[in-house]
């Protein structure tokens, strides 16, 4: 018995479950997006946070890792347990063929599994539907910076942004999309950044307050006996 699951976010630096072998590879028709609603990893139902899911797109080309396991019946079913678990808000399990970069117009492995999304935001409460960047990089309603400042049980959105960021340059194959999105989050911190020191700053003192004392002289009249006369 084996299978091989498709890992386009987290999985591809944080598998997180015993597998026998991984492969850098991609699929077809499929491009990376920030489209659905983390509520019970790196956000929470109040403040959700925004991760990766997969959108259907013909000609679109999606890279990642690919992760076998094999072996004994309750070593696959404890790895699927684990990421259905972990993936509770991808609604569908998809098959597809996954290719190397040696070989890109013949599949390496067919019947991969890939967790994705359906694009409803009535069959799917996760779905968040797509957003321009300067509106995924800000929670309008709170005006707070969703991906900057969302956090849950298992760290911040940023965090997941930044890693997802590094593991593709790890692997040899950047996304321009989360190069992009991670540069607005890093303006958005920064911007944060100087708003904070700015409330935080202590008062300034007045120019007055911080120059150095002239001491006082005071004049006192002597008593007329005290005057010499010069005659």
């Amino acid at each position: 018995m084996v299978f091989w699951v498709f890992g386009y976010g987290s999985l591809v630096w944080n598998p997180g479950f015993e597998y026998d072998e991984k492969v850098i590879g991609f699929i077809k028709d499929y491009r990376r997006v920030f489209d659905l609603a983390c509520i019970d990893h790196r956000g929470t139902p109040e403040d959700p946070a925004r991760t990766c899911t997969l959108e259907h797109i013909e000609g679109a080309v999606c890279w990642g890792a690919a992760y076998c396991v094999r072996g004994r019946p309750e070593k696959e079913r404890a790895a699927m347990q684990y990421l259905e678990r972990r993936e509770c808000e991808y609604d569908q399990k998809t098959l597809v063929d996954f290719f190397k970069e040696t070989d890109p117009l013949r599949p390496a492995l067919s019947g991969v599994i890939v967790f994705t999304s359906t694009p409803d935001k009535v069959s799917n409460k996760y779905y968040l539907g797509p957003a321009p960047l300067e509106e995924m990089a800000c929670f309008s309603i709170k005006i707070f910076r969703q991906i900057a400042t969302a956090v849950g049980p298992c760290g911040n959105n940023r965090d997941y942004l930044f890693s997802l960021e590094k593991a593709m340059f790890d692997i040899g194959h950047e996304d321009d999309l989360v190069i992009e999105l991670a540069n607005e989050v890093r303006k958005v911190l920064g911007t944060m950044a100087k708003e904070k020191k700015l409330v935080g700053s202590p008062l300034k003192p007045l120019k007055s307050q911080t120059q150095p004392q002239i001491p006082t002289v005071q004049l006192h009249l002597l008593p007329p006996e005290a005057v010499a006369m010069d005659l």
